[in-house]
């Protein structure tokens, strides 16, 4: 019985627990703000195209803009700033300090090759959208993001992963929001082979830049010891500052050689709210992307970029909701697939979650076993 009252042991692990717990709510926090920033988004980008006539048949116009779109995806970051500096850095321990200099190249070959990586996905990813839809788009992610995790990042996927993957593929599909910029049938019939190309490279970007910044926390941040040794949520708002300024540098610069700039004040006039309601809807989806962008690192910080990518396309269903309560698209109704979607996206984060219940319960067990086995030693 001494063992069991040993006070040491049992402050491990009630202090495991402590952890645990408020991992548990940082993770809830992160996909609180996925699921906020894409249903602002998905709202302030159809809002967007409606108020512009992208809904109108106009193959002239329909796939212009996207370096202005690729540019609000990363144009917000100065709002992390201030945050960034709310959070304390984890006070250093007493130890001897290396000789080396710090691997700051490291760092920022890691910062430039995402904020590249970053770049290429928004402007490809806006243009993609107006070619192909949104379901589809987001449905690729995930099985190429499974891939890249399991091969790059040697990430071992158990049944209920699988599972939750399976179910997460199939919300997305069924339940994926209507979209207004997508091109009608007589835009879009001779962009078949040009669709499925620009489908493909800003998934696999996308993809890939989750693996990188999965393998960027655990293998060069981590290891600067910058923060410790320890994974904090302030490398989650550095990253995605410094990633971010760089994307925008690019988009900025593409927008001025592409000679996009010049169209800007045409959309302005051309919005059916005015000028006023146009601005407010670009600040509102920089501000949108930024907010979801810090829960989807978020979750790669704390779990994987899978998970993070499952949470992202288990959004769709409510976000259809939500699409369907503030536009009046024709045809556009939430009917029994999408409420069976919106069955499988709670079936596939509750899979996703129950997988990560018992790893951090095994966490304890293995505490308590070893603590019990040096006691009785």
């Amino acid at each position: 019985m001494e063992e069991l009252q040993d006070p040491e042991r049992g402050g491990e692990i009630l202090t495991l627990e402590v952890k645990q717990r408020k991992w548990w709510i940082s993770v809830f926090f992160c996909g609180f703000l996925i699921f906020t920033g894409d249903s602002l988004v998905m709202l302030l980008l159809n809002f967007y195209y409606v108020q512009d006539k992208r809904s109108e048949s106009d193959q002239n116009r329909q796939y212009r803009g996207t370096w202005t779109q690729a540019l609000l995806q990363n144009a917000a970051f100065p709002i992390l700033i201030p945050l960034f500096f709310l959070f304390p850095s984890p006070k250093q321990k007493a130890e001897p300090v290396s000789s080396d200099p710090p691997p700051f190249l490291r760092v920022l070959s890691l910062y430039v090759s995402l904020g590249v990586l970053v770049s290429v996905h928004s402007k490809l990813y806006a243009l993609a959208k107006l070619y192909v839809g949104w379901g589809i788009l987001v449905s690729t992610q995930l099985i190429l993001t499974s891939l890249f995790l399991a091969f790059i990042n040697r990430l071992k996927f158990n049944r209920w992963i699988i599972v939750s993957i399976t179910f997460t593929l199939a919300s997305d599909f069924f339940g994926s929001p209507e979209f207004s910029g997508a091109p009608d049938e007589d835009e879009s019939y001779t962009y078949g082979i040009k669709a499925w190309l620009i489908l493909i490279f800003p998934t696999l970007a996308f993809s890939l830049s989750l693996s990188l910044m999965q393998l960027g926390f655990e293998k060069v941040l981590v290891k600067t010891k910058r923060y410790g040794d320890k994974k904090v949520f302030r490398m989650v708002l550095e990253m995605q500052i410094v990633v971010s300024f760089i994307a925008a540098l690019i988009c900025l610069v593409g927008l001025f050689a592409s000679g996009e700039f010049k169209e800007l004040n045409g959309d302005s006039v051309r919005f059916k709210k005015g000028e006023g309601y146009y601005g407010l809807s670009l600040v509102g989806l920089a501000i949108s992307w930024q907010v979801w962008a810090v829960g989807l690192l978020g979750l790669v910080l704390l779990v994987s970029g899978v998970f993070a990518d499952v949470v992202h396309m288990c959004a769709s269903p409510v976000v259809a909701l939500l699409v369907v309560l503030a536009f009046d698209f024709k045809d556009d109704e939430f009917g029994w697939q999408r409420r069976g979607a919106l069955l499988g996206s709670v079936l596939a984060l509750a899979s996703y979650s129950y997988s990560l219940y018992k790893t951090k319960k095994k966490d304890v067990e293995e505490l308590n076993k070893r603590e019990l086995n040096n006691s009785e030693a």
